[in-house]
């Protein structure tokens, strides 16, 4: 079947034809090969009989049976070209011979078939011209050479055109065949690829909101916590003492400040961030985890540091909290994102103690180790009688969970839970070097 032939069966702009054709015009085109063949047959009948001393009818319709094979060209070339080399010693057929070799070339028979059937047809066209040839000029003075060079050249003129005809179309058909099933799975690699690129470019947009979201309750939550507990110590002590009020009306005016300082620096950095957003959906999803979509925003953005830790904790004593902070090792500095998400751990963590332990003693507990720093977070069980009283405030549920991905994401180990006496702990190891995750 050629190309075009199977692209009209693909459109369905062709309707099939019978049998094993797959379309009409195939059909209507052997079928009249196969009329032609057999009116040649017919007539070279008529001469087979007389040298046969058989009835001209016979012959006729011997002929006539023997061209008609030809219509089997597709299913079964191998049967017409048998046929041919049978039928070449009654001189009929020639039509037959030079179609069905064309056909039997081009099919995917094994070319060590077509070889063979190829070299008997032409064994015996040389002998049959040999035959004839000689017969004719016998009387003649012809060349020794004339009668094989003669039988020769026919045979060839006979075998080779059509058996070469062949096996280039059923080459270029191949080829063909080829080049549409690359084509085709060109098309699905790029279909599957166009899928990926969605998804990173979902991925990315994912993570991308996951931070923010993660930054956001960092950056308010913690601010807005200790405003709500100045508050209420303030709302408190208005009456009792107006000096310690105007301190606390202060402080909770400094805190608001210092919020919607990291809110507005917060919104600068998303509205220049959408190419960073873009960038990371087009590097390969294997390629990027977590840890590196949260490097590239460390780096990208100057969030607090290992060293404001101190500042962290003062706010939170000014907010009533008894904090004491040991910090062992030699300070040295770390990866943006290290700081960043140490920093990030103990500001949530003592943000908890303000929401749900109100009054409780807190521990904070920084380790510079050799390759590593360590943290935690440890408070003891709430006392309401000897710090500020509970202020009601809301949580979310996200505070360990944001601190759980900050910390793995970065290759680290996160830990918390209840003590035994009532508080409760953060523990986290940051490695000194974001990409020991990446290795």
């Amino acid at each position: 079947m050629t190309t075009t032939g199977a692209q009209e069966e693909a459109t369905g702009s062709t309707a099939r034809g019978p049998l094993w054709w797959g379309r009409r015009r195939s059909a209507v085109l052997d079928v009249g090969l196969a009329v032609v063949s057999a009116l040649e047959c017919a007539l070279e009948g008529v001469g087979f009989a007389d040298r046969a001393a058989l009835p001209v009818p016979f012959g006729v319709l011997f002929g006539l049976v023997v061209g008609a094979v030809l219509v089997l060209r597709r299913r079964w070339p191998i049967a017409v070209v048998l046929v041919s080399v049978a039928t070449t010693p009654a001189e009929m057929g020639y039509l037959m011979a030079i179609v069905g070799l064309y056909s039997l070339a081009a099919s995917d028979v094994p070319r060590r078939i077509t070889a063979t059937l190829a070299g008997m047809s032409l064994s015996a066209t040389f002998i049959v011209t040999f035959v004839r040839v000689r017969q004719d000029v016998e009387a003649a003075e012809y060349s020794a050479w004339y009668v094989p060079l003669m039988a020769v050249f026919m045979a060839l003129g006979l075998t080779a055109p059509p058996v070469l005809l062949g096996l280039y179309t059923g080459a270029r058909r191949r080829l063909m065949e080829s080049l549409r099933e690359r084509a085709d799975s060109l098309e699905q690699e790029l279909s599957l690829l166009a899928d990926r690129a969605e998804q990173r470019a979902q991925w990315a947009r994912q993570e991308e909101r996951t931070r923010i979201a993660r930054e956001m309750h960092d950056v308010v939550a913690h601010r807005v916590s200790l405003m709500v507990v100045h508050a209420a110590a303030l709302q408190a002590v208005a009456l009792k003492d107006p000096q310690k009020a105007v301190k606390n009306a202060a402080l909770v005016g400094d805190m608001g400040r210092q919020a919607l300082t990291e809110l507005r620096e917060m919104l600068g950095v998303l509205r220049s961030g959408e190419d960073r957003v873009r960038a990371r959906a087009e590097v390969p999803l294997a390629a990027v985890g977590v840890a590196a979509a949260a490097a590239a925003a460390a780096a990208a953005d100057e969030g607090p540091c290992i060293a404001d830790i101190d500042v962290l904790v003062g706010q939170s004593r000014q907010a009533g909290m008894v904090v004491e902070l040991a910090v062992q090792g030699d300070v040295r500095l770390y990866p943006p994102e290290v700081e960043q998400t140490a920093y990030r751990v103990i500001q949530e963590a003592l943000t908890n103690v303000h929401k749900h332990a109100a009054g409780a003693k807190v521990m904070v507990r920084l380790a510079h180790r050799a390759d590593e720093v360590a943290m935690q977070v440890e408070n003891g069980a709430p006392d309401a009688a000897g710090g500020a009283a509970d202020a009601g405030l809301p949580s979310g549920g996200n505070g360990l969970v944001g601190m759980r991905e900050r910390v793995t994401a970065l290759g680290g180990v996160f830990v918390s839970g209840p003590t035994e006496v009532g508080g409760f702990r953060v523990s986290a190891v940051l490695p000194d070097r974001a990409e020991a995750s990446l290795r």
